[in-house]
């Protein structure tokens, strides 16, 4: 039961948080940042959120931009989900490079 709870808040904080870094990231032409995976800790609150970067090579630089506005994104993400949570879990952001493990994969497999 407490793994499904955490499932659908898993995907409702995944939606929410794409939803701003889709707004925040308009302003910024030619970056793309999707949300790909969120965890949710047992007691809720702590969110894991893993994020897909593009272009990768502008990556760090934006992880570290993220991380600096936290406690803003975190507000943002309140405000948004203040009728289904009582708490907003804090937030833990760290890059997905699974894409870029799969294309070196390929390119290896093609040599």
């Amino acid at each position: 039961m407490q793994e499904t709870r955490q499932n659908k808040i898993a995907r409702l904080l995944q939606k929410e948080l794409s939803l701003i870094f889709q707004q925040q990231t308009r302003a910024t032409r030619g970056t793309m940042v999707s949300v790909t995976r969120t965890k949710i800790s047992p007691d809720l609150s702590i969110c894991t959120a893993y994020l897909s970067i593009f272009p990768s090579e502008k990556g760090e630089e934006i992880l570290n931009n993220i991380n600096a506005n936290q406690k803003s994104i975190r507000y943002e993400l309140g405000t948004r989900v203040r009728n289904q949570l009582r708490i907003v879990p804090e937030l833990r952001f760290f890059i997905d490079d699974s894409l870029d493990y799969i294309d070196r994969i390929d390119e290896l497999l093609k040599k």
